[in-house]
């Protein structure tokens, strides 16, 4: 059996995460991040569906995810997948943009898969410098040639949010659950607080926000699990202030979406916040 690596690390400079994951076969069910995600595939094919459009993955494409899309992927060949990304929060993004372009702007990427596209080189060697720990100034420099191309060429700032273009029974429905996640929430509260049929609620709510309501709210638990996992809280502890019903639960789902164990996220960053976090490695995790 191929041995599954995975490895992270948070680099403080640039304030960004960088994932490689090598042998795996993980699926990822349909769910969103709360940053942005800029990725490429090393090896394997995927089949991918993001914002319910579908995409053949091959190696050497380039994927990019905003905040808040929707998205699943699977392998197609049977073959195990090497796929490497940075993790990019909001505000950190529009940071860099506003340094590039002189605006208070939050891209929008219009575009998910880049096939073939020769900004892989400059990811790769961006991502191996992370990886590798490097403190000099190399590591901006290809950030900004990255992000600079990316949001020239691939985005729409003027664009309007989707969240701006939801319904206010489904903007209504979305704020209860991100200030209620750690509460046992009935369907029927949202059916109520929308003045919709349930039937129709998730009809529509899947239909603006390409995700259903209850995989919105785990998603949305599972982001505030990281940050009480970065702060050193333990999986146990985080499983009951995120409103998951059991320790289990909380495990199998965050690792579904995350690729990583709750320990094993946790363990990035419990370095007493004293050093650099180091690169975390499993071997076929439990």
């Amino acid at each position: 059996m191929t041995r599954e690596v995975r490895t992270v690390v948070y680099d403080p400079d640039l304030q960004l995460e960088a994932y490689r994951f090598e042998g795996i076969m993980q699926k990822f069910p349909n769910h969103f991040h709360d940053y942005y995600v800029i990725g490429f595939i090393e090896d394997g094919k995927r089949h991918l569906v993001c914002n319910q459009e579908e995409y053949l993955l091959n190696s050497g494409d380039i994927i990019i995810f905003n905040p808040g899309d929707p998205h699943a992927c699977e392998q197609v060949d049977g073959r195990t997948l090497d796929y490497r990304c940075l993790n990019i929060e909001p505000e950190v993004m529009r940071r860099y943009a506003a340094e590039m372009t002189g605006h208070d702007v939050m891209p929008r990427f219009t575009t998910h898969v880049l096939c073939q596209n020769e900004l892989v080189e400059t990811l790769q060697e961006l991502h191996d410098l992370i990886l590798a720990e490097r403190q000099d100034f190399c590591k901006e420099e290809l950030l900004f040639v990255l992000l600079e191309q990316l949001i020239s060429e691939h985005s729409d700032t003027e664009r309007t949010n989707a969240e701006q273009e939801q319904t206010a029974e489904i903007t209504r429905v979305c704020a209860y659950i991100e200030s209620h996640y750690m509460d046992s929430i009935a369907l029927n509260e949202l059916s109520d607080l929308a003045s919709l049929s349930k039937y129709h609620l998730l009809r529509l709510f899947t239909r603006q926000k390409g995700i259903s309501p209850y995989r919105y709210l785990e998603t949305i638990r599972i982001n505030h699990a990281k940050r009480l996992l970065e702060q050193g809280l333990f999986p146990m502890e985080v499983a009951a202030r995120t409103g998951f019903s059991d320790q289990s639960h909380f495990t199998n789902f965050f690792k579904k979406l995350i690729g990583l164990t709750p320990r094993q996220y946790r363990r990035i960053f419990n370095h007493e916040q004293l050093a650099v976090p180091h690169a975390e490695k499993a071997g076929n995790p439990t």
